[in-house]
């Protein structure tokens, strides 16, 4: 009953700031869903050097906050949540990519291991070993495995990127998250789409079966990468590794397609 009565209070503050420009029940709709800010940055937060404040992450994804509900329009079947989420993660990773303090070192690295990625996918036509990408790369195992945790500690990069576009006001738009409205269907774009989503469920689906698991429980079931070493009983530092590679090995791969 509870639900209910909040969620007929935040279709009338929708109404209220939509429809008469109520600034009043604007600021309302901000506290309302400020929650979204914090969860956002929790998760984000969570594979970020320790000196990168969450304090300072809650802060920038205030601001996509007030952007998507500036922007939501309530006549479309998408549910604000998911909407604001995708907002919010990208008004963060702008702020982050605009601090630049991941090292060269480091993202040339990551470059290195995706094309390394990308080569031997196409010859042995599967996804390949980190044995075979630290031999690709002329890395032992344990250096290979401590440049993918060096990435992950540096990284602001998140699998909803890889099939991420622009709406006409410049900002990232997951293309899995947002619905097309029926009223204004654009068939030439849904087919773009939905080749986008089969790509990456098939660049997924090729991922050793591990990497799959972790994948499927941090994006889609919202576990921590420490409760995901839980379920796999390996550390979280190994956790981070396997999402790494996974996450490298997908932009690699997708790359092609872009």
């Amino acid at each position: 009953m509870q639900s209910n009565v909040k969620a007929v209070e935040l279709r009338d503050l929708w109404r209220r700031y939509k429809t008469d420009g109520d600034q009043r029940a604007r600021e309302r709709l901000v506290v309302a869903y400020s929650p979204l800010v914090k969860y956002v940055a929790g998760r984000m937060g969570a594979g970020l050097p320790a000196h990168i404040d969450e304090a300072d992450l809650i802060s920038y994804g205030l601001g996509g906050l007030i952007a998507a509900i500036e922007r939501f329009d309530t006549s479309r079947d998408v549910r604000f949540e998911t909407y604001a989420i995708t907002r919010i993660k990208g008004a963060i990773l702008d702020e982050l990519r605009a601090l630049d303090w991941v090292p060269r070192s480091v993202r040339a690295r990551a470059r290195q291991i995706e094309r390394a990625h990308v080569k031997l996918e196409a010859k042995l036509q599967r996804a390949p070993t980190e044995e075979e990408l630290a031999a690709e790369l002329e890395l032992s195992i344990e250096d290979f495995r401590d440049a993918l945790l060096e990435i992950a500690n540096t990284s602001i990069s998140a699998l909803d990127e890889l099939w991420s576009s622009s709406d006409s006001s410049g900002d990232s738009i997951s293309l899995l998250d947002t619905l097309r409205d029926p009223g204004a269907v654009d068939p030439e774009r849904i087919v773009d789409q939905n080749e986008l989503r089969d790509r990456v469920a098939e660049a997924v689906d090729r991922l050793p079966e591990r990497e799959k698991l972790v994948i499927a429980l941090y994006y889609y079931e919202n576990l921590t990468l420490r409760e995901i070493g839980e379920v796999l009983r390996v550390s979280e530092s190994r956790v981070s590794q396997l999402h790494t590679k996974a996450v490298l090995g997908l932009r690699g791969s997708f790359s092609q397609f872009r």
